[in-house]
């Protein structure tokens, strides 16, 4: 069981710690998914004194039932679609793109709201280490995966605070993720928050404050890049 987000940051420092490259001026970069993610990869920035970042992504959910995602987008016009949910829900692209058009809407206004406090940290030949506080079906990973390759990073590793194995194995299987890890890594994952014992909303404010403090305090061997 993780404690908070906190918790789960500082357990992935730990994991995270002999895979990546400080101080050299290409060392990797925190890229964390908004909201949830972003308390966590603050935590992992923090203690590996790596740059802090967000990679914006919406999941697009079914119509008349949002919260059963079917696919997700992300900056930069990526977009992932699960084939095998969309027949399931009986989905055409029409059906898709209605949905899309409607979250990329709100993904473009979050991209600026984000992006006002915190300049985009170039990824060119870097490592993305793409964070958030759970994975269930691993879409919104997937894309956010997609998103740091499209910018450049060389590598790509996700990093959750709790995630299914089959999504972990997933997002390596089809090369989305060179390496996909977790904190907690249950048999059985029916809902992330119930391996959190404090799971509460994380603010639109507090991912703002964040992001601020790692704008206005570059982290160690950060240089220009950041």
């Amino acid at each position: 069981m993780l404690r908070d987000r906190d918790d789960a940051g500082g357990r992935l420092t730990w994991l995270l710690s002999p895979l990546v490259t400080q101080g050299s001026g290409t060392e990797a970069v925190v890229l964390a998914l908004p909201r949830g993610g972003v308390p966590v990869g603050a935590a992992i920035a923090r203690g590996l004194g790596l740059p802090l970042d967000v990679c914006v992504v919406r999941k697009l959910g079914a119509p008349g039932n949002p919260e059963y995602g079917f696919g997700a987008i992300g900056e930069g016009g990526v977009r992932v679609v699960d084939e095998d949910s969309m027949r399931a829900l009986q989905l055409d692209e029409a059906d898709v793109a209605a949905v899309e058009e409607r979250e990329r809407a709100r993904l473009d206004d979050a991209v600026a709201r984000y992006r006002a406090v915190r300049a985009r940290v170039p990824l060119a030949g870097r490592t993305a280490i793409v964070v958030d506080d759970g994975i269930a079906t691993g879409g919104t990973a997937r894309a956010a995966a997609r998103v740091a390759r499209a910018a450049g990073a060389t590598r790509v590793i996700v990093a959750a605070g709790v995630a299914a194995p089959d999504s972990l194995h997933a997002l390596m299987r089809d090369g989305s993720a060179d390496l996909a890890l977790a904190a907690l890594i249950p048999n059985r994952l029916m809902a992330v928050g119930q391996w959190y014992l404090d799971f509460s909303q994380t603010p639109d404010s507090e991912v703002l404050r964040l992001l601020a403090e790692a704008g206005s305090a570059p982290a160690v061997g950060d240089g220009e890049d950041a």
